[in-house]
């Protein structure tokens, strides 16, 4: 029996905080709360957290400095709230590791179904289906641990991934050498629901590509194909001893 998703809603707004935890209790999750970052990483001590709700204006440490934490650390998946919501607020909030972000004033039930989609696209990789088919990915000297979602340089440094980030990397070692769309991307990771003009994709391969430190000097591993997607140029062994993938 699948146990119950706890939602963690951060927000220092008493009566939007009521507000979404009433709601999505009462949609069939169990719920945390927390007005600031330091009873947010009480929270995220204390139980098991599928996802963040957290808003970006807030007294003390900002929402984006918190879901930056959080995806530096491979965090649970973060939905922002904010009353900025302009494109470049939003670019922003993505580029802090964010896997969606919902500007208010909002209505609770679209807030609902974009948990929806974050969770089942957080549950689109079973960790251990994964861990069991191919515990670790080899890629050009860099290793990627399917278990723990964590990257390995070649020089044995660990860097760990935001849920978005892994879950595109994911599809490009999978499909080594072939262009991905970004509209492919868009709706195997983020799911149907988003808008064509959504930059996430984009914020995703950027942060790919500064955790894999390409620079100019040499081949990018992740390659953009002009009007047509993204396609990474090395080749892949699965297996915890580097057998070929198929």
């Amino acid at each position: 029996m699948q146990s119950i998703e706890r939602i963690l809603i951060v927000d220092d707004d008493p009566e939007i905080r009521g507000l979404l935890c009433e709601y999505l209790a009462a949609a069939g999750y169990r719920i945390a709360a927390a007005v600031n970052g330091t009873e947010m990483q009480q929270q995220l001590a204390q139980h098991a957290i599928s996802l963040v709700v957290l808003d970006v204006m807030m007294p003390g440490t900002d929402g984006l400095t918190l879901c930056r934490n959080l995806s530096a650390r491979g965090g649970p998946p973060v939905i922002l709230l904010t009353a900025r919501g302009a494109l470049l607020d939003r670019i922003v909030g993505l580029e802090m590791g964010a896997d969606d972000y919902l500007p208010k004033p909002f209505d609770p039930r679209e807030l609902l179904a974009r948990i929806k989609v974050v969770l089942r696209r957080t549950h689109s990789f079973p960790p251990a289906r994964e861990a069991e088919a191919a515990p670790v990915v080899h890629f050009c000297g860099w290793q990627l641990n399917t278990r723990q979602r964590q990257l390995l340089s070649p020089q044995k440094i660990v860097i760990a991934l935001g849920d978005s980030d892994y879950q595109v990397l994911r599809l490009l070692l999978q499909n080594p050498h072939r262009t991905l769309s970004r509209d492919f991307l868009i709706e195997q990771v983020f799911g149907k629901e988003r808008a064509p003009t959504d930059r996430a994709i984009d914020v995703c391969i950027s942060r790919l590509r500064m955790a894999l430190q390409e620079d100019a000097r040499r081949p990018a591993l992740i390659r953009t194909v002009r009007h047509a997607g993204y396609v990474l140029t090395a080749d892949v062994q699965e297996g915890a001893h580097g057998h070929a993938a198929a």
